[in-house]
């Protein structure tokens, strides 16, 4: 049975941001929208039933249930509890399927891979945004051509839309390209343990963006009983045959909303705690606490929350970002308020996401009166006299996210399409007027 969820005003656009600080804000994200997509799909291909208690509500999340819904997985919404019949390593959709993907990444690589997995005779289409048909996947539907599977990326340029047809995964041996998105192999390896054969993956050039991304979906195919592991540094294994076991799966706070309200202390002084993450976290994003404790932040990771306390003086840094790339947003909004230039490295990948990110990094900080550079896999922050401004968001949660921080200290910043936000965090804005 599904609750009602409540329905949202919508926002003013362009929407003020009102200054403040310093703040005292104990703040919980949503669940974790990498978590619950990685979990929904591991427990669709389950045997047996499984409960996810603190499920993400974002769209993307949202895109994700539903694609499953439409390839026959029965999913039950009761609140933050989402109750999943597994399959069993085959899903049971039937006919022709069109899968909208929206502007979900993970929904668009991981159900690419899971379409694999239908009855022979089932023919799944898969179309999203118009920023989607800009995002590639070729390499994705390379790796599992050379698995066994009959998929076609149908879009120029190896992107969207891709057509899947149904008869399952042989196994064996691929090499995949991950240089430019690590969901290409978390995409595999979550359909890999519903192969014939055992999948042996080597990266080419030993090469993986965004490493803590994979190292996630391992963990989260070994919480629902898979064999999967790290064999060398560029070559992962997954036995075949064990399969997923349904079960009940807490999804902790999302890291990557979490680090707007670590930069929100950052920027406005103060402090935050984020309740219910914990040291033993296994998102990655929360590497990007190391880059605020450089810049001079103070970080207490306990055993129930993670709290940070800002800096008197906060300095630029050179830092490499490709583990934890989207944050990178937040960071170059925090480096506006620090002495000295910050220097973001490694993190090409950023061009290929809902919008050219680098690109969209430069101009709007210029907005504020900063100065910003961007070359291929680079952004060179160097602080200015900032102003308020209209931020324009190119349909970028992160991008809105990132730069209404900016409006904590700085008076006269307003933000356009705020709406956006509701791809990971729809009340975002409600809950900064809060802190």
């Amino acid at each position: 049975m599904s609750t009602p969820q409540p329905e949202l005003v919508p926002l003013a656009d362009p929407l003020p941001v009102r200054p403040r600080g310093p703040l005292a804000a104990r703040v919980r994200p949503p669940g974790s929208r990498s978590l619950t997509n990685r979990a929904l799909l591991a427990a669709a291909l389950a045997a047996g039933e499984s409960v996810l208690v603190g499920a993400n509500e974002s769209d993307d999340a949202l895109a994700m249930r539903e694609g499953l819904r439409a390839l026959g997985v029965q999913i039950r919404v009761d609140g933050e509890r989402w109750s999943v019949s597994g399959c069993a390593g085959h899903l049971p959709a039937r006919g022709r399927v069109e899968l909208d993907v929206r502007a979900s990444g993970t929904t668009a690589r991981f159900l690419t891979a899971a379409a694999a997995l239908t009855a022979p005779g089932v023919d799944v289409l898969l179309d999203g945004s118009a920023r989607m048909r800009e995002r590639p996947i070729g390499d994705l539907v390379a790796a599992l051509v050379a698995l066994g599977a009959d998929a076609t990326a149908l879009g120029a340029g190896g992107c969207p839309p891709v057509r899947v047809r149904g008869g399952g995964l042989a196994g064996g041996e691929v090499a995949i390209d991950a240089r430019r998105s690590s969901q290409y192999v978390s995409g595999v390896l979550l359909v890999a343990p519903c192969a014939a054969r055992d999948v042996s993956i080597a990266l080419v050039e030993g090469r993986l963006v965004s490493r803590p991304f994979v190292d996630l979906t391992l963990a989260v195919m070994r919480d629902f009983g898979a064999d999967a592991e790290w064999r060398d540094a560029d070559r992962l294994f997954v036995r075949a045959g064990r399969g997923y076991r349904g079960r009940e799966y807490g999804i902790e706070p999302d890291a990557q909303s979490a680090v707007y309200a670590f930069a929100a202390a950052a920027i406005a002084g103060g402090r935050v705690e984020v309740a219910d993450l914990s040291r033993t976290s296994v998102q990655g994003e929360l590497g990007f606490l190391d880059a605020l404790a450089q810049m001079g932040c103070a970080v207490e990771r306990g055993t129930h929350a993670i709290t940070l306390r800002a800096a008197q003086r906060l300095r630029g840094i050179r830092i490499d970002a490709n583990p934890w790339p989207d944050a990178a947003l937040a960071l170059a909004v925090v480096a506006l308020f620090a002495e000295g230039p910050t220097e973001i490295v490694n993190v090409a990948n950023l061009r290929i996401k809902e919008t050219d990110r680098l690109a969209a990094l430069e101009t709007e900080i210029r907005r504020l009166g900063g100065n910003a550079e961007a070359g291929p896999d680079w952004l060179r922050i160097e602080p200015g006299p900032l102003h308020g401004a209209t931020i324009e968001t190119y349909d970028d949660h992160r991008m809105a996210m990132s730069f209404a921080l900016a409006g904590l200290a700085v008076p006269g910043v307003s933000i356009r399409n705020p709406g956006c936000v509701a791809k990971t965090w729809p009340d975002f804005f409600r809950v900064l007027e809060r802190w």
